[in-house]
């Protein structure tokens, strides 16, 4: 096959690879290994269009044409499975599963992202619960023992003052982070 055919099939590129670089320059090695096998599915998906329009106007004069094509293909599918062995991509059955049935795996991401959003839903349901009720609580108690809830109240305006200030000696966000700083 030559670089016409190459061209006209919408595949090229001198080796078929494309280099990814970070922000320090260096190149990606998973981005390229993943790129080198994006280029050879297009490469065979190309030449399976190629390997249809020989068939589908297949004379015995072109059967040389043919048996090319094919060699090709599985000169390409050959090298397909070794690039693919050196990506480690996991991809869920799910997302197999509705490409085999002919279905978009949009669908999957889609399907995915809404049952996060219902469970993170169903918590914040939760959480707003605890709050009511928290508050409900707190009223009920300041009613029937006043003192004991404004000694509660102090004592954890002073515990969060206490750790507020531990935290900021210590270089500490909020959340237990550590502070990151910064050399120049």
């Amino acid at each position: 096959m030559d670089q016409s055919q190459n061209a006209s099939a919408g595949i090229g590129g001198s080796n078929g690879t494309t280099r990814q670089q970070s922000n320090d320059g260096s190149v990606d090695e998973s981005k390229e290994k993943l790129n080198q096998v994006i280029n050879s599915i297009q490469k065979t998906l190309g030449l399976l269009h190629q390997l249809n329009l020989t068939v589908s106007s297949f004379t015995p004069a072109s059967q040389l044409h043919l048996l090319q094509r094919l060699n090709a293909l599985v000169v390409e599918l050959d090298s397909m499975a070794k690039l693919s062995e050196k990506c480690n991509i996991q991809v869920p059955m799910e997302v197999l599963n509705l490409i085999d049935d002919g279905k978009n795996p949009d669908e999957f991401t889609r399907d995915v992202l809404n049952g996060c959003i219902a469970r993170n839903q169903v918590t914040k349901g939760k959480t707003d619960a605890f709050k009511g009720m928290r508050k409900h609580m707190m009223e009920e108690l300041e009613q029937t023992f006043p003192d004991e809830v404004d000694s509660y109240r102090e004592m954890r305006a002073t515990s969060a003052a206490e750790t507020k200030r531990m935290a900021q000696s210590q270089s500490v966000l909020p959340n237990g982070d550590a502070k990151v700083k910064s050399e120049l």
